[in-house]
């Protein structure tokens, strides 16, 4: 199977890429490098070089439309995003052309290569906004009121595949994502709160909570992430569906469970909450188990075990 995966140099693009790889497919990456490495592609060049082509492009480029129409992939995996919801909210029309005008230009590129089908990294942690305490964990159909220009741009996007879909008949599911951590995650930038306590941790800093740490979040391992969208290559048409586990966790109750696994007896320090950030997240996954198979299978304490050891592997001997 011919493929393309944009953002396919970062976190979950590489990790889905390696998958792809593995299971004999033909993939084409298209990455600006913005927040992407080629790090991250590294071994899958090495091992599986005859498979893989790396296009450094960004998605909002006119260019990407022939691309993808000159490559003519069966399947398009679309991850590239502008993926900070604080630059969406200080920069909101910069969110848009990324997240809105490049996820349209993916779409037409597409529509007109005659792909069978797009599967799209929605958000879970966004499009539903602030949802009430008894509505958690979300279900698909809970109303979606975003709060930040990041989750309206993202709903939009799924709102765009409906129409894709009606006008032109481009098959699709967009996966709405919970907080997805793992290895190759970068401790900067726009980074998930596993990914910088693990590097702060191993590197004898304090680790920073926003506000009292009682707000809560589901968090989701990239390997289990992965794997919904491999199963929605053929399953899921038309359908939004959460990827995440339905488990709420505080972030207080992730450092603790981190620092003892980093064999760290140093208290967190707190910082007055930052603006816009939900007081409480989780996705019901049951309509991804009976559409996809798909379950979680990595519970948060292995996660991030396995978080640790990869962020140690990488500091100089």
């Amino acid at each position: 199977m011919k493929t393309i995966v944009t953002g396919g140099a970062g976190f979950i693009g590489s990790h889905l890429v390696d998958r792809l790889l593995a299971e004999g497919h033909e993939v084409d990456v298209v990455d600006n490098l913005w927040t992407g490495n080629l790090a991250n592609l590294e071994s899958a060049r090495r091992t599986h070089g005859d498979r893989l082509r790396f296009h450094h492009l960004d998605i909002r480029d006119a260019t990407l439309v022939e691309l993808i129409e000159a490559r003519a992939p069966e399947v398009v995996f679309h991850l590239a995003a502008q993926a900070d919801v604080r630059v969406s909210v200080a920069r909101p029309v910069f969110d848009a052309e990324v997240n809105v005008i490049g996820s349209l230009q993916v779409m037409e590129g597409a529509r007109r290569a005659g792909a069978r089908k797009v599967v799209v990294a929605s958000s879970g942690g966004t499009i539903y906004g602030e949802p009430s305490p008894d509505a958690l964990p979300v279900t698909e159909d809970h109303p979606q009121h975003p709060t930040s220009p990041y989750g309206v741009a993202k709903k939009v996007v799924d709102d765009y595949l409906f129409c894709y879909h009606a006008l032109h008949g481009l098959a699709f599911t967009a996966l709405a994502l919970a907080n997805v951590y793992g290895p190759r995650q970068d401790p900067n930038g726009e980074a998930g709160v596993v990914a910088i306590f693990a590097g702060r941790l191993l590197s004898g800093e304090p680790c920073t909570i926003f506000g009292d740490g009682q707000q809560t979040r589901d968090f989701v391992y990239v390997s289990d992430v992965v794997d919904a969208f491999m199963r929605s290559v053929t399953e899921g048409d038309g359908m939004l569906l959460n990827i995440g586990t339905g488990v709420e966790t505080t972030v207080n109750e992730l450092y603790d469970s981190m620092a003892r696994a980093a064999g760290v007896d140093l208290p967190a320090r707190h910082a007055p909450p930052r603006a816009g950030e939900l007081a409480r997240s989780a996705l019901d996954p049951a309509l991804a188990g009976k559409t996809l198979g798909w379950t979680p299978r990595t519970d948060l304490d292995t996660g991030t075990v396995a978080v640790l050891d990869w962020f140690r592997a990488q500091r100089p001997a």
